[in-house]
């Protein structure tokens, strides 16, 4: 089976999100081949180079959802802004053409200024399909003139968008805009795009798999879309994150330099394409139970969502858990720190919220005299993760300063902050495996990867109720509300007092790690995904499917046709007259020769004179199995 795998951002780049997902799902399904279709965030992604890609990539396409002007574009006013967008070096539409784009843009800009009437359910209301009618009428247009980028800069776009916004209906944030929020926001729509005009819509290239996997939605789903919309292909989007989600929660920060009526447009956007990108996929599995709500809450099917928990290599953690239950079942203190030792690990950043946890380790303190605060981390990327790391060490030192055990000794600070790579912690495993109790103190949070790999450690945990939290934990662990220093403090110093209780609730997530959380389960249920989806989708490729007059072939493609063995070569009731030699995978040429079966390429093999067959390899029917460019 020939995948189409859609990521945005990541995989096959050395940085970005789902990279590792991603390379272990292509690595650990051997028996099918994958092509990669990736969108690029930035020119420092790029610079940074791939990962090493296995043999199962037979092609790799990019672009690139940045560009240099991308600084200039994001502002709201700046001197020959509206020249830029409104002027172009290229040659524009024509009558006919400007016409078609006019129609097609208003319709989804209309979608995205007007809400839906309240009660109607997501997907349902007119909205919807008025910005399906545009998002392909769009992509049409522009795999036949071959983009848009010029179009979605014009006058007649910010005219069109103005329009919408004053249209009867929409919200009165929406209706304030100015033409610098128009610009703005054109802007940012012509970026989210800019898949549309990409050039991998044809028979060589998203026409030629059989399934289009997106590692997540919005923008990495749009080629999706388009694959299906012209060529049938099914789609199936994961999300371990919801990308709307996201956008809500970075319009929400405080540097971002967009007003309400930007924001609440780049909203409506957004809004509108996971709800058409949920309504068309084949089927849609979440990371967890908590992004599975907000996929139904924009318009997901119930019975289209497979839940698949994302898997991690639990080998790497595996020492530390396994001396975890050794010591545990020999009534030991399994935290190599100490018994009064609280870890925390991730990234530092406003929405950990370190600073109720060095609050509430101040409470731990008044009850647990001889207890640390380990604090492994580095600040994310921004100015506002460094200073909100400063912030963090000021405080520490404020809350607890250096303490001396007599006039002559040099005080310490129970709280450090520290990196993982040093000599005494080399690893990620040892920081989790440096205390007795792993705490979570975030007031956001997604899928927690750090409570996972703590449980791998057989370590107990104590946690916010965000996110997935209460789902990953299952009752291995204490739960408090966010935002709430006491509980959290309460919590821990239950733990810190209680060695028995913290070894059987370390046991219990490591075994609920085990059975839910690991490589091998992700890999089991994404391969019998694949399978159940290409069992309900017809034979797209008429050449391998009809015979020399026309008529269909049937079991023309039998599902074992891709094993080796003599027992699936087709009879000569299968073949079309005068054809009774069938094709051999390009793999199993001699030589290494490939052997063509796309529009465009050489002649293809069922079409050559009869050669002698090669023993023990199977064909299919009518034509050659589908073999990807390299």
């Amino acid at each position: 089976m020939r995948i189409g795998l859609l990521t945005d951002g990541g995989y096959p780049y050395a940085t970005g999100e789902s990279r590792l997902w991603c390379d272990r799902l292509v690595r650990g399904l051997p028996q099918h081949e994958f092509d990669l279709f990736a969108l690029s965030r930035s020119a420092h992604q790029e610079d940074r180079g791939w990962v090493q890609l296995p043999y199962q990539v037979s092609r790799v396409r990019t672009a690139p959802l940045w560009t240099p002007e991308d600084g200039t574009l994001r502002g709201s006013g700046e001197r020959g802004l509206l020249a830029r967008l409104v002027t172009g070096g290229e040659q524009s539409y024509g009558r006919r053409d400007r016409k078609r784009f006019t129609d097609r843009f208003s319709a989804l800009a209309t979608a995205v200024c007007t809400p839906d009437e309240t009660g109607t359910e997501a997907g349902e209301g007119p909205g919807a399909k008025l910005f399906a009618e545009g998002l392909y009428g769009l992509a049409e247009l522009a795999r036949d003139r071959g983009g848009l980028h010029l179009a979605l800069r014009s006058e007649t776009t910010v005219r069109i968008l103005e329009a919408a916004s004053r249209a009867r209906g929409t919200g009165r944030t929406v209706q304030s805009a100015t033409v610098p929020d128009l610009l703005a926001f054109a802007a940012e729509l012509e970026r989210a795009l800019r898949p549309l005009s990409l050039d991998w819509y044809d028979q060589e290239s998203l026409g030629a798999v059989d399934l289009c996997h997106a590692a997540s939605g919005g923008a990495a789903a749009l080629p999706g879309l388009l694959a299906k919309r012209f060529f049938g292909v099914p789609l199936l989007v994961t999300e371990h994150g919801v990308p709307l989600r996201a956008h809500y929660l970075a319009a929400a920060a405080s540097d971002t330099p967009y007003g309400p009526p930007v924001r609440a447009l780049l909203a409506g956007f957004h809004g509108r394409l996971a709800t058409e990108v949920y309504r068309q996929a084949a089927l849609v599995t979440p990371g967890n139970t908590h992004v599975r709500r907000w996929q139904q809450r924009c318009g997901a099917d119930p019975a289209k969502q497979r839940t698949v928990y994302p898997g991690m290599a639990a080998e790497r953690f595996g020492p530390v858990g396994e001396d975890a239950e050794r010591l545990g079942a020999a009534g030991e203190d399994a935290g190599a720190g100490g018994p009064d030792t609280l870890v925390w690990v991730g990234r530092i950043e406003p929405a950990k919220d370190l600073i109720a946890l060095l609050h509430a380790f101040a409470e731990v303190r008044r009850a647990r005299p001889d207890a640390r605060l380990r604090i492994f981390g580095a600040p994310a990327e921004g100015d506002e993760a460094t200073a909100y790391l400063a912030h963090c060490t000021a405080l520490a030192a404020q809350l607890f300063p250096d303490e001396a055990t007599g006039a002559h000794a040099e005080g310490s600070c129970p709280v450090t902050f520290e990196e993982i790579g040093g000599p005494e912690i080399p690893d990620l495993a040892e920081a989790y495996g440096a205390g007795g109790v792993i705490v979570l103190s975030s007031t956001v949070e997604g899928f927690p990867v750090s409570l996972v790999e703590a449980m791998f450690c057989g370590r107990a945990t104590v946690s916010t109720d965000v996110g997935a939290v209460v789902e990953v934990i299952g009752g291995t662990g204490l739960v408090v509300p966010p935002r709430n220093p006491k509980a959290l403090a309460d919590a821990c110093v239950a733990l810190l007092r209680d060695p028995e209780r913290r070894a059987r609730l370390g046991a219990a997530a490591r075994a609920r790690a085990l059975e839910l959380f690991t490589v091998e389960q992700n890999l089991a249920a994404f391969r019998g995904i694949y399978l159940e989806l290409m069992s309900h989708t017809p034979v797209r490729r008429e050449a391998d499917t009809v015979d020399a007059h026309g008529d269909p072939l049937p079991f023309a493609n039998p599902p074992e046709a891709r094993l080796l063995g003599h027992w699936t070569q087709p009879g000569s009731h299968l073949r079309p007259p005068g054809d009774p030699v069938a094709a051999v995978p390009s793999w199993a040429a001699p030589g290494g020769a490939r052997r063509p079966d796309r529009p465009g390429e050489p002649e293809p093999e069922h079409t050559r004179e009869p050669g002698p067959e090669p023993e023990g390899v199977c064909a299919v029917a009518a034509g050659p199995a589908g073999d990807g460019d390299a």
